[in-house]
């Protein structure tokens, strides 16, 4: 036998209609900018590797106005990436210290200050 039930068609837009859908498809599709960022890395690299002329090269077409456009909503959407994915840590990592768990703004905030620590000692080497 064949399934004869009617199924009621779902819309492309369905995940504009909560706001928890909402920023579900945007977390997904941040995944995308941050794939982008590591292949932009990735290419500054190679033009170091390469040589003065080469890096020039790399700055002069990433001062394109529509790279700098591309790299700002990229920007925007790799923070979204970072504050939803340490918001939903806690979720999925059971941490116990001496068989209590560890409050969850505890595990958020150790990420943040792990951030913070890794960003300035890049910032620190950059400089």
């Amino acid at each position: 036998m064949s399934d004869l039930t009617w199924h009621r068609p779902i819309s492309t837009w369905w995940w504009l209609r909560k706001r928890t859908y909402f920023v579900f498809v945007m977390r997904e599709l941040s995944s995308l900018f941050v794939g982008w960022f590591v292949l932009y890395l990735l290419l500054l690299v190679r033009a170091v590797g390469r040589g003065d002329a080469a890096y020039q090269d790399f700055l002069d077409w990433a001062a394109s106005p529509v790279l700098v456009v591309i790299n700002v909503v990229g920007f925007v959407f790799v923070v979204l990436h970072a504050v939803t994915w340490f918001s939903l840590t806690p979720q999925a990592l059971a941490l116990r210290v001496r068989g209590r768990p560890v409050p969850a703004p505890l595990i958020i905030g150790a990420q943040y200050v792990g951030l913070a620590v890794v960003s300035a000692v890049i910032w620190w080497l950059v400089t």
